[in-house]
C-alpha cells in the first residue's frame, strides 16, 4: 500500500505536469491549430478577392453581394484579346499607328470571351463555397461588402472587404488563449481576425495577413 507521502508526490507529480503542460505545451498545440486553420482560410480569401478582381475587371466596381458574385464566378466571362502581329518600323515610319494596321488588315486585334469559373478557378471549383469560412464542424460565412470612396484629391475609387473574426476561426480551440489573440489585436488596433480589402481606405486591395 502507498504511504500518505506517497500519494503526495504523486499528485504533486500530477500538478506539475499539468502547469507544464498549461505553460508550455497548451500554447504550442494552440499555434499549430491556428496555423492550419489560418492556412487553409487566407487560401480562401485569395480566392475572394481573385473573384472580385475579376468583377472589377468587368463591371468596373465591386460587389458586396454573394450571390452576385458566385453567379458571376459561375456564368460570367472575361474580355481577352487576341494579338497578332505588331506595327513595324516602316509602318510607323508611313505614319501608321494601331488602328490604321489593323483597317488595313496588316495586323489582327480580336477580342474574344473566355469563362471566369475555367480560367481563374477551373473546372472542379464550387463557386458556392466561396462565402463559406473553411472551419471543421461549423457553418459560417465571410462578412462581405463594397462601397466607393473619394480620395483627398477628390477621385472615386471602388474598395472591398471579405473578413471573418478569430472567434469563427478558431472556434472550439483554447478560449482563454482566443481571448488573449482578440485582446493584442485590439491593442494593436489590428483586426481581431483575418481580412482582406477595406471598407474604409484603398490599401491595394491586400490581405491582413500580408
Amino acid at each position: 500500500m502507498k504511504t500518505a507521502i506517497q500519494i503526495v508526490l504523486i499528485a504533486i507529480a500530477i500538478l506539475l505536469g499539468y502547469l507544464i503542460y498549461n505553460s508550455v505545451q497548451r500554447p504550442i498545440d494552440f499555434e499549430k491549430a491556428k496555423k492550419e486553420r489560418y492556412d487553409v482560410v487566407v487560401e480562401r480569401l485569395k480566392d475572394i478577392r481573385k473573384a472580385e478582381l475579376a468583377f472589377k475587371d468587368v463591371n468596373g466596381k465591386f460587389t458586396g453581394s454573394w450571390d452576385t458574385l458566385i453567379d458571376f464566378v459561375k456564368t460570367g466571362e472575361l474580355p481577352l484579346v487576341r494579338k497578332i502581329g505588331m506595327l513595324t518600323d516602316s509602318m510607323i515610319e508611313a505614319g501608321w499607328d494601331e488602328d490604321i494596321a489593323i483597317k488595313k488588315g496588316k495586323i489582327i486585334r480580336d477580342t474574344m470571351r473566355i469563362s471566369v469559373l475555367d480560367t481563374l478557378f477551373g473546372k472542379e471549383f464550387d463557386p458556392e463555397q466561396l462565402k463559406y469560412v473553411p472551419v471543421p464542424d461549423t457553418v459560417a460565412q465571410f462578412h462581405l461588402g463594397a462601397t466607393i470612396i473619394t480620395t483627398g484629391s477628390g477621385i472615386q475609387v471602388p474598395i472591398f472587404e471579405a473578413k471573418v473574426h478569430n472567434n469563427t476561426v478558431l472556434r472550439n480551440l483554447d478560449r482563454q488563449l482566443v481571448i488573449n489573440l482578440n485582446d493584442k489585436a485590439r491593442t494593436n488596433e489590428k483586426y481581431p481576425g483575418l481580412k482582406v480589402g477595406s471598407l474604409t481606405e484603398a490599401n491595394n486591395n491586400a490581405g491582413n495577413w500580408e
